[in-house]
């Protein structure tokens, strides 16, 4: 009975520390769905020019990356170069009175974050690590003890389980250097008010090549060496030593 409990309260506790589909999900909702129907809304019902509509369509995603700062009152690389590129997006937004370059400035904004990812790689420390390894570790504490061991160069398997990491960055960069450039040709070639849309449909359809690709690339593989790792260590722990006779 009191094994079962146990068992049943490290399940209940694993279940609060996983992320819910919806806390997967918000921020495609928020920075994908607020801004394109809200477009639309202040477009056709309030009357508004593409200019007006598009610039305070991104107030939202701006607001957004601010406040979730604020409350964490912690950031990583990668949300800090986002905040920077969303502001800077923004004031442009305003500046400029030429829908398509608006269009197009959004493309400005994958490809700075897409060189500050390939960037953090050469330098030994890739972005996406950030956002990949809760998924991973799933807020497991012998998950966590094994990470720090395999990119420490601790383990026999961290040279392999670095360059996975690595490649998972460099999938993410080069997926969002293609949307740019998808997105610079859009703006300049397909209508406003399509390109409005499928700008989104773009970034939707990075973001799912970015996930398969670097899920079977760097993922799958790096969540099997975590395991060994967190297997192996329970063994030696587990393993008597063996008196030396003298």
């Amino acid at each position: 009975m009191t094994k079962n409990t146990g068992i049943q309260s490290r399940t209940e506790q694993r279940q609060k520390q996983e992320p819910s589909v919806l806390a997967n999900f918000r921020p495609l909702l928020l920075d994908v769905a607020v801004p394109l129907g809200s477009y639309y809304l202040f477009k056709d019902a309030f009357g508004m020019g593409t200019f007006a509509a598009l610039a305070w369509s991104s107030v939202v995603p701006a607001l957004r990356t601010v406040w979730s700062l604020v409350k964490e009152r912690r950031t990583n690389a990668l949300a800090g170069l986002i905040l920077v590129v969303n502001v800077v997006s923004l004031l442009l937004s305003f500046v400029s009175g030429d829908p398509r370059l608006m269009l197009a400035k959004d493309s400005g904004v994958s490809s700075v974050v897409a060189f500050g990812i390939l960037v953090s790689v050469r330098l030994g420390k890739p972005m996406m690590t950030a956002g990949m390894k809760p998924f991973l570790v799933k807020g497991d504490a012998a998950k966590e003890a094994a990470w720090e061991r395999l990119v420490s160069g601790a383990s026999d398997r961290s040279a392999a389980f670095r360059s996975k990491e690595k490649a998972f960055s460099v999938v993410w960069g080069l997926v969002l250097l293609a949307e740019c450039v998808a997105r610079v040709v859009g703006a300049y070639t397909i209508p406003v008010d399509t390109m409005v849309w499928l700008g989104s449909v773009f970034l939707v359809g990075a973001m799912v090549i970015g996930f398969v690709v670097g899920g079977g690339l760097a993922v799958e593989p790096m969540e099997k060496m975590l395991n060994a790792e967190v297997e192996a260590e329970v063994t030696k722990a587990g393993t008597p030593e063996v008196p030396v006779a003298v």
